[in-house]
């Protein structure tokens, strides 16, 4: 396992301010190294230090870089930037920087297409921050994005490379408080990060919110928000965004979906492609068990003791197995927790949180997780559902082996996936190889995984029950004040309820 150390404040140099000019606020820079403990440049130095162990995911000091050494100086990013990225580990560009950096800076539209991994983020994200640098402005930049998770990790990304620069961004994403989401987006962030549902809903019911002033829009994981039938949203959102902006279209796959938004929204665009063909890496050790569908759960927690000591993540092809698999790894005593659509968003981000901070080993997934988030550390990656889409695969197995490192993925074929497990193999263009497995020793575990496997059941089952007596309430209550016209209203400080007219 690879241990990323942190530089301290000796280890790395205080930036260097411009002596004149102004940050993205409208501010003059300071000058000199002058830095108290209460100062905004001590602060944002604190939260590159924080940041740096989620940007060494996709951007860490062993990732793929070109065969040719190029620096970001070398691409035509400014030095501040530049010395952000060097206090983030950020030594070289990866490719996809390499080739979509210099374009997006001469102001052309993009479309890239690049591998899980490759770091997309820093390709859209620093030509928008050095343009914002220039010609400061708020709600200068929207980024689309399928998921919840995905969208938090770029703001993160935007907030470490531009916090010399004071750059603010919001997240607006389902499962938050919309009114909170109002207030946020009333003192107009520089960037906003956004799944499509949640913005058009703020477009359209929020007062005094537009994108009418916009200058760029990127759609990370294009292809997957399109799968995702966001199509409708994003159509909408084309209408109410100016013409005359940049438009940054990133994606794994060129779909025809993906071909069809590409004419509708870029203009003359220069395609930045590091690999067209669907590969995984060379570093990823990939494995394949077949095994009877009745007996899933008892080699999982064989695979699991054999590899005792890594980290896994573990996809289901649903949120009820996904939960269901949680409660029995728990119940035989591993550190395992879920991740999927059903979960409020901070039961989703403490999951999250929790795996990242290594508190728990184990992390079961839909493939609400499978693209675009940057785990560190993830050794093992086990389908135990096979994915119905070839492609999901590769998004699933490139949760590990990122940034140069190595890894291992295991996908359990029954007699039921065989055909789906041809697909993969034809896909990556390779036959993998059987994991070894002891066929005794996990008959040995049938009985103890039975009896967890009737717990599980029974606690999945209350916590289902728990969820619709919690619905019903919800909903008596909700019928109660709509029939007596009941509302709740704050006065000298104490909730009253008033009397519907008669």
């Amino acid at each position: 396992m690879l241990c990323v150390r942190l530089a301290g404040p000796r280890d790395r140099p205080v930036p260097r301010r411009y002596e004149t000019g102004c940050d993205v606020t409208g501010k003059r820079c300071f000058s000199g190294n002058h830095m108290s403990r209460r100062s905004p440049r001590w602060r944002s130095k604190v939260k590159r230090k924080m940041a740096a162990a989620a940007a060494d995911a996709e951007h860490g000091p062993l990732e793929e870089t070109v065969e040719e050494q190029r620096s970001f100086k070398e691409l035509g990013v400014t030095d501040v930037l530049c010395e952000t990225c060097d206090q983030l580990g950020w030594k070289t560009p990866t490719k996809i920087q390499v080739e979509a950096i210099p374009v997006a800076l001469q102001g052309r539209d993009i479309i890239g297409l690049a591998e899980t991994g490759s770091g997309k983020t820093g390709a859209f994200a620093l030509p928008i921050l050095q343009t914002l640098l220039e010609t400061p402005q708020r709600l200068f930049a929207l980024v689309l994005t399928p998921t919840r998770e995905l969208a938090f990790q770029i703001s993160e990304q935007f907030e470490a490379l531009g916090s010399s620069i004071g750059v603010k961004s919001a997240v607006i994403v389902g499962g938050i408080d919309m009114m909170s989401q109002a207030l946020t987006l009333a003192k107009k962030p520089h960037v906003i990060i956004a799944t499509p549902g949640r913005l058009i809903d703020h477009l359209e019911n929020t007062k005094g919110f537009n994108l009418r002033a916009l200058k760029y829009l990127v759609m990370d994981e294009a292809d997957r928000i399109l799968n995702m039938d966001f199509e409708t949203e994003v159509d909408k959102i084309l209408k109410v965004i100016p013409r005359d902006r940049k438009t940054f279209l990133f994606s794994a796959t060129m779909t025809k979906k993906v071909q069809k938004l590409q004419r509708a929204a870029l203009k003359d665009p220069v395609k930045c492609a590091v690999s067209s063909k669907y590969q995984t890496v060379e570093k990823l050790q990939q494995h394949y068990i077949f095994i009877p569908s009745r007996f899933k759960d008892s080699y999982l927690v064989y695979i699991l003791n054999e590899l005792a000591g890594n980290s896994f993540m573990i996809f289901c092809s649903t949120c009820n197995n996904t939960q269901r698999t949680a409660l029995l790894l728990r119940n035989l005593g591993f550190t395992a927790i879920p991740l999927h659509g059903q979960m409020s968003q901070n039961k989703r981000l403490g999951s999250l949180n929790k795996f990242k901070a290594k508190a728990r080993s184990i992390l079961l997934a839909t493939d609400v997780a499978s693209r675009g988030l940057d785990i560190p550390h993830v050794d093992v990656v086990i389908n135990f559902d096979i994915p119905t889409h070839s492609k999901d695969y590769i998004h699933r197995v490139g949760r590990t082996a990122r940034a140069g490192r190595s890894g291992k993925s295991i996908t359990f074929v029954t007699q039921y996936d065989v055909e789906l497990f041809q697909r993969i193999e034809h896909l990556i263009g390779k036959k993998l190889p059987v994991f070894p497995t002891q066929e005794e020793e996990v008959m040995m575990l049938t009985e103890r995984v039975a009896e967890a496997q009737r717990f599980a059941r029974m606690e999945l089952r209350e916590q289902g029950e728990k969820k619709k007596r919690s619905r019903d309430e919800a909903n008596d209550d909700d019928d109660t004040e709509g029939a007596t016209g009941v509302r709740n209203k704050v006065a000298g400080g104490k909730m009253k309820k008033r009397k519907a007219p008669r």
